[in-house]
């Protein structure tokens, strides 16, 4: 019996596979998704790390989200979201869609998927290449979601993704769309590397352990996978939030590059500032880890099962 399971299962890894190009709108789709959930804590997140430490207390989580509820009204917490949907529909569309067709490129004749370390350089090169792709609509989120913390005088007031993309390429060059460029793409390499890679293994650990391959235990791989992507990505991430929400004043741009920001954050904040709004970003990332994933298998399976008549296939993650 466990044999015939066994022969089923590899039959339907071996059999007819979905179209590549499904892998990528799947994978866009499957982000967009989860981020409409939790657009409200990348604002957090963001608004956290542009602030610049003075000393005192440092502000929670709860307190931004509370001061902007109070100061800027509810609606506010989704200032960005089109640009966020813009990231998702670039940047994941690109890494899912490049991870999974990786994944299913080199895995065995029979099925098998590549092992710990392949998955961790595919992590790599997909992260890469879909942080190239998404850099200008990042540095559109970026801007719109710390907007409000800024002096009134001071402020962009971008109306949306396009107006921001067009005014940032006409008041500051084509070039400036891809500010940060460098550091996205480190953090993309990090977080995907971390992230897929945790996933599997954290998910073969749990099934190990005797939990039944479900949400549960898609939950509690990814909230795993989130608390170590975000632990290594952090510092990455909030030199790249410093360079694409930076101002240039007279010509003179706050920091020279990844490395200058990352010292005089250090210098003068301290090496805990790396961290700084390290509960909303693993609140974001955690869910919307889980979201991702269980979007884009869901819709994976969801098409092999209705439209090519595949069953008992996975979903491709």
């Amino acid at each position: 019996m466990a044999d015939e399971a066994n022969a089923a299962k590899v039959e339907a890894k071996a059999g007819p596979s979905m179209p590549k190009v499904l892998r990528f709108v799947f994978g866009g789709a499957a982000g967009m998704g989860a981020t409409l959930f939790v657009q409200p804590l990348d604002l957090a997140k963001n608004r956290m790390q542009v602030a610049r430490s003075t000393g005192g207390d440092r502000p929670s989580t709860l307190s931004v989200v509370r001061g902007v509820v109070r100061n800027e009204g509810i609606l506010t917490l989704y200032n960005g979201l089109s640009a966020g949907l813009l990231r998702q529909a670039t940047y994941t569309t690109a890494r899912l869609g490049i991870y999974t067709w990786l994944l299913e490129k080199f895995a065995d004749a029979d099925g098998t998927a590549p092992n710990f370390l392949k998955k961790v350089a595919m992590g790599i090169l997909a992260g890469g290449g879909g942080a190239f792709v998404g850099t200008p609509a990042e540095v559109a989120l970026i801007r719109m979601t710390s907007d409000g913390s800024l002096p009134v005088d001071k402020r962009r007031n971008y109306s949306s993704v396009v107006n921001a993309l067009i005014r940032i390429q006409r008041e500051e060059g084509l070039l400036a769309l891809w500010r940060g460029a460098v550091p996205t793409m480190a953090r993309s390499c990090v977080v995907n590397a971390a992230q897929l890679a945790t996933y599997s293994q954290a998910k073969q650990g749990l099934l190990d352990a005797g939990l039944r391959d479900g949400l549960g235990c898609h939950f509690l791989a990814s909230m795993t996978s989130g608390l170590v992507t975000t632990v290594v990505s952090m510092p990455v991430d909030i030199v790249k939030t410093r360079l694409q929400s930076m101002k240039v004043v007279d010509g003179a741009p706050e920091y020279r590059g990844a490395g200058d920001a990352f010292a005089k954050i250090v210098r003068s904040e301290g090496v805990v500032s790396l961290w700084k709004g390290f509960t909303p970003y693993y609140l974001r990332v955690g869910p919307h880890t889980v979201l991702t994933f269980i979007f884009f298998e869901q819709l994976s399976k969801a098409y092999k099962t209705y439209v090519m008549g595949v069953r008992g296939g996975e979903g491709g993650l």
